[in-house]
């Protein structure tokens, strides 16, 4: 799977040094040019690093690491600075940051810092399975507590069998009988039961349950689960 890299800096040419940069190590970059336009990102989509400036114009990155880590977003974050103090490094660290390279700096030495966050997230992600992944939502498998944007959404033990089963197989198509089958244990099928959980679940996950962004039914087929963009 590609490596996404979200890319924060007001600065276009550091954007665009840094997605050549990347590309070239054939990852998937996004760039952003604010804070602002930076979290509306990470509330929707799922990176594997962030590089993240320190002085931007509408909001600074220390500002922008603690916003998130509220949020439960604990993807590694690199950050990029001019500021040359022990401080500012120490503030980095303390608010969520994992590593700090300072301006000027090698792109050889930013992309080794870079891949060695990204491997290092990914072998503890392997390890712990500590949580499912969609979009907003994020189920954590060491207490089974849904949250999106960080608030917790209260389960029924049914309920959060069936959207663990979903979490589990995103983009997958499921056909009543085949959700009845493994989470349900049973292969007696009951049309109403699935039909009842299914807007259940809807009502507690979506902001529209009405117009579904993850729990979308494929007509004719069953159900699919995934972060459907809008």
């Amino acid at each position: 799977m590609t490596d996404r890299i979200l890319v924060i800096d007001d600065d276009s040419s550091v954007r665009l040094s840094l997605r050549q940069v990347f590309e070239r190590e054939n990852k998937e970059v996004t760039v952003a040019d604010s804070g602002t336009s930076a979290i509306q990102l990470l509330e929707r989509y799922i990176f594997d690093l962030i590089i993240l400036d320190v002085i931007m114009d509408d909001m600074d990155g220390f500002y922008v690491v603690n916003l998130i880590r509220k949020k439960g977003i604990y993807t590694p974050v690199l950050f990029l600075s001019g500021q040359l103090e022990e401080q500012s490094k120490i503030l980095a660290i303390t608010l969520g940051g994992d590593d700090y390279i300072t301006k000027p700096f090698s792109l050889e030495m930013l992309t080794t810092k870079a891949n060695a966050l990204i491997r290092r997230n990914k072998d503890y992600n392997m390890e712990s399975k500590k949580e499912l992944v969609c979009g907003e939502l994020r189920l954590s498998l060491s207490d089974f507590t849904l949250r999106k944007n960080g608030k917790q959404i209260l389960l029924t033990s049914k309920e959060l069998a069936l959207i663990k089963f979903l979490m589990e197989n995103q983009n997958q198509v499921f056909t009543k009988e085949q959700l009845y089958v493994n989470v349900w244990q049973n292969s007696i099928v009951d049309d109403n039961t699935i039909m009842v959980y299914m807007k259940r679940i809807r009502d507690k996950i979506e902001d529209n349950p009405k117009h579904p962004k993850y729990l979308r039914t494929a007509w004719g087929l069953g159900y699919i689960f995934k972060d459907e963009v809008r």
